[in-house]
């Protein structure tokens, strides 16, 4: 299985910014660990502050990879470009946040990938990370419903 992790502007300071809200560790160091815990999934790992980069990204790797998980960070609530370029790739998309959004200022309550995406999971820290990445890992082995 390929995924792709992208996470979006400021997430390149995490565990220098904010550390209340977003933690002490930084994300290389969490990928490590991402790496060892799941060792049959090939991860590629992007940020970028620049929106038109995290579009082009998308676009490169959304009709071959299993599966994009994205933190576009502050672009959730601005960006129409990235929700565009989302709906226009084939590969599913999960939308990550660290913080509970809707705990927080209102301008955050709203997100405009989120529509495009196949869900959103936010507010477990890092850990929202390792719950994206077991929703595309587990697809195929759900359990259905006993008929």
């Amino acid at each position: 299985m390929k995924l792709l992790i992208i996470n979006g502007p400021n997430l390149n300071l995490l565990g220098k910014r904010e550390k209340n809200i977003y933690g002490d560790k930084s994300f290389d160091d969490y990928l490590k660990k991402l790496t060892d815990s799941f060792p049959d999934i090939h991860f590629l790992y992007f940020q970028s502050n620049i929106e038109g980069e995290l579009i082009d990204k998308i676009h490169e790797f959304g009709f071959d990879y299993d599966g994009i998980i994205i933190n576009a960070g502050a672009y959730t609530h601005t960006s129409v470009a990235i929700r565009d370029a989302i709906a226009g790739v084939t590969t599913p998309v999960v939308e990550v946040h660290i913080s509970n959004t809707l705990s927080r200022e209102d301008f955050r309550h709203k997100s405009i990938i989120g529509p495009v995406c196949k869900g959103c999971i936010m507010g477990f820290g890092l850990q929202s990370y390792t719950l994206a990445i077991q929703s595309f890992a587990n697809r195929t082995n759900e359990i259905l419903p006993q008929s």
